[in-house]
Formats: structure tokens, sequence, C-alpha cells
């Protein structure tokens, strides 16, 4: 934008310019405002005799309203997924799930062990990073996620994501290798679009309590069916991290496990923070929370990428039914 003097002189002819929203005015006109100011001093003098009651009533709330005739955005059900509506899958605006490339984010906490009730430490570390693969017609983002159990790698995963047109974050699948005193002891997958699977729904566009549970991806080769539902907004909570305002949580569980929930707590511009649980039958009680936040270097980043396309050339040959008509990942 211009300085005041600059745009007075575009198509207007006054001596004067005020900042009344790029308007240009005459000396007349200003007379006019002048009057027009000294009435409204008058009138706010007036305003005086207001009881407090009134002039409480007045005041902007801590928790404004918001403004008339809002735009909702109808909840996404699962059902809903169309490749057409992903017209730059890449572009994560959804402030619940950001997927920045050499992102990191690392969460630490505890769990019981189902068969003993022993305590277990845990560890996940979760890295957004700059590859991509085509899941279902879809271009989707890469993540990488490795789980620790008493410090000792127990899993390592490659899961994909990608945003639609209206801000819903999908999950497209994942390839798991689950590690056993240092070997890959099973590798559990699947992608939407194969034997079967689609993909299901990770984060609404606009979270609200009241609305339907939604499947987070079916996998019927491995018996994968969780699904979700938003079960508060809006809450405060504090973390190692930090404390986060807007908080939504959402509830997670398989409905061939009743009695079994596990709570997942998003804050804006950051994504998962804490991870907890409810329910008479949940025997482990995992509890987790977000420790660190951060970017990696453009060598950690690489080193990444060695890992995850080693990983995902062991999938082709473990899995050869499921990522076999794949095509593989690549930068972008």
């Amino acid at each position: 934008m211009g300085t005041s003097a600059q745009r007075a002189g575009d198509g207007c002819r006054p001596t004067l310019y005020l900042p009344l929203k790029g308007i240009c005015v005459t000396r007349p006109a200003v007379i006019l405002l002048a009057n027009l100011s000294c009435v409204c001093v008058l009138a706010a003098g007036c305003a005086g005799t207001q009881t407090p009651a009134t002039q409480a009533s007045s005041a902007v709330p801590s928790n404004p309203a918001p403004s008339a005739s809002p735009i909702k955005v109808k909840p996404a059900a699962d059902s809903d997924f169309d490749p057409k509506k992903f017209s730059h899958p890449l572009e994560f605006t959804n402030q619940y799930f950001p997927m920045v490339p050499g992102t990191r984010l690392h969460w630490k906490g505890h769990a019981f062990d189902e068969d003993d009730g022993s305590r277990i430490e845990r560890e996940i570390d979760f890295t957004v990073s700059d590859l991509t693969k085509v899941v279902d017609g879809v271009q989707t983002r890469v993540a990488w996620e490795r789980d620790y159990t008493d410090g000792e790698m127990e899993e390592v995963e490659l899961t994909y994501y990608a945003q639609d047109d209206f801000g819903t974050v999908w999950y497209f699948g994942e390839y798991s290798e689950e590690i056993d005193n240092g070997k890959i002891d099973d590798s559990p997958a699947w992608l939407g679009g194969l034997q079967k699977a689609r993909p299901g729904i990770t984060m609404q566009a606009k979270p609200a309590t009241g609305t339907k549970d939604y499947a987070e991806g079916w996998g019927p080769a491995v018996e994968w069916n969780d699904r979700a539902k938003v079960d508060q907004v809006g809450i405060s909570n504090c973390v190692s991290t930090g404390c986060y305002e807007d908080v939504v949580v959402i509830a997670e569980f398989n409905p061939d496990e009743p009695g079994k929930t596990q709570l997942k707590y998003y804050a804006p511009g950051i994504g998962g923070i804490r991870t907890g649980w409810r329910g008479k039958n949940e025997k482990e009680r995992e509890e987790l929370q977000l420790t660190s936040h951060a970017t990696i270097s453009d060598t950690e980043l690489a080193s990444v990428d060695k890992a995850m396309l080693a990983e995902e050339k062991r999938a082709y040959t473990r899995r050869p039914q499921v990522f076999g008509p794949t095509a593989h990942m690549e930068k972008a």
C-alpha cells in the first residue's frame, strides 16, 4: 500500500486525505465530519446516565459470541471419500493436524502390560517427511513413526495422510514392521483402494461435539477398523512443552473391543499433545504427553528419507499384494 499522500492523488482532487477506508474527502466534508463528531461527543455524554447494569452489558465479553450466520462445515463421513475432492492434498491447513515436512514430535509416558499388569515405559517419535506416495488416486504425505517400549524399538511405521478440499485430514493406510529382539517379526499393512481397504478420517475440518463417530480407515485384510468421535472441544491442557488453549479431544475405539477407549488431545498449530484413556476394560491404560516439538535439520531429514525408502523397499518384498500395484514414494 502507498502513503496517504500518494493515495490521495489517485483519481481524487481533495486538499486532504483521511484514513477512512481509503476514501478521499474535500474540506467541506471535513467540516461536516467535525460537526458530526461534536454530535457524537454530546451523545456520549448522555450515555453517562445509563445504569451500572446497562453499562456492564455493553462491555465486550471475555469469550465473545460468534458473528451472525457463521460459516458451518458439515462433519465429514468416511463414506464421503472421493479422490476428485483432493485438489491440493499436500496443503495441510487444518490447524489440529499440520503436516509440515521436517517436523518431529516426541511423546513420552507409560502403560501397563496387559498380561501381568507391570508398568512399562513408552515413547513415540513422529516425523513428517518430504516424501509422498499416491494411494487410492490421491497424493499423500508420508510420515515415519517409531514406537519404543522400555527403551527398545518395538514398531516402525510408514503412515499416509492427505487433506481434502474442505479441510478434513484423511488417513490412507500404513505399513508396520513389528520388532522382536531386533528382528522384524511381522509386517501388517493396508492401503486404501487395495484388498477392499478404504481411507478414513484422521481429523475433521471443524471438530464439534454432538456429531457422529466415523471410521479412521478400513483394512479388512489385517482387521484394522478403528473408529473415532469428537469428545471435547475448546479445553485447556498443559504438557511438558507448555500449556495450550482451544484443545480438541478425540475418542478412539475399536467396535470389537467394547469398554476400551483411547483419548487423544490436539492443540492448534501443533497436533497431538497428549494421549489418555477411559473404560472399564482398558488394561493397557497408556498415558503419553508431548515432550518435544521441533524442526529437524536438512541432514537429519535426508537420513529419515533414506530409512523410509529402505523400509518401503522391504514392504514391496514382504507385502507385494499391497504394495505391488503402487508407485514408489518420491520427494515433493
